[in-house]
């Protein structure tokens, strides 16, 4: 029986954006996790990319980007790049992707990793929960790390209307939470699935 893609996956889950589909199909997930987790790419399951961090199974990353509702025209903001494969999904919707990564050493290992496959996303490092303020406002935020309180600097940070996708919770339980921008406060929130994630950390 033919293994099915993380395309394939991920519209099983429920993705129907046509475009966040053609993302998976475009961006090879092998590109993006450390080279002796090669041959695991493939599978629909969270990896571990060191210094205690993880890049999240692929049928979850598409929910959330599909949250997020990004347009061609978008600007984009992510906290939490990892190895860079959310990013670069990000970059086939985008036009503009702003990342910012706490860990210097996985914020390297993205820059090199974007570059091979020609995504010209911007990865920065520093406190997540500061977002890069001289790069707002955005169109959108995709948060890859769980807090228990949203940073008012993200929300200063988007634009009118502007979407949050964002895992809210602490180690006893988290969900993603989809927020939009209204008269600079956020509105309209639903929640999209429970989930665990690493937690968002503060720099001191």
């Amino acid at each position: 029986m033919r293994k099915r893609s993380l395309a394939e996956i991920a519209a099983a889950r429920g993705v129907r954006d046509e475009r966040v589909i053609a993302a998976l199909r475009t961006v090879d997930r092998r590109d993006f996790v450390p080279a002796h987790l090669v041959d695991e790419a493939d599978r629909d399951e969270p990896l571990p990319i060191g210094d205690g961090q993880t890049t999240s199974q692929p049928s979850l990353i598409a929910q959330m980007v599909e949250a997020a509702e990004v347009g061609a025209d978008d600007r984009v903001l992510e906290i939490g790049t990892g190895f860079g494969y959310q990013t670069a999904l990000l970059c086939q919707l985008a036009g503009e992707v702003v990342s910012v990564e706490r860990h210097a050493r996985l914020a390297e290992a993205a820059r090199a990793n974007l570059a091979a496959v020609g995504c010209e996303a911007r990865v920065e490092v520093g406190d997540g929960h500061e977002g890069v303020p001289d790069a707002a406002p955005f169109d959108a935020i995709v948060v890859s790390a769980a807090t228990p309180a949203i940073p008012d600097a993200w929300v200063a940070s988007l634009v009118e209307g502007g979407r949050l996708v964002v895992p809210v919770g602490g180690r006893g339980g988290q969900v993603v939470e989809v927020w939009r921008a209204r008269g600079g406060r956020l509105a309209d929130r639903r929640t999209l699935v429970p989930v665990r994630f690493v937690p968002l950390v503060r720099d001191r």
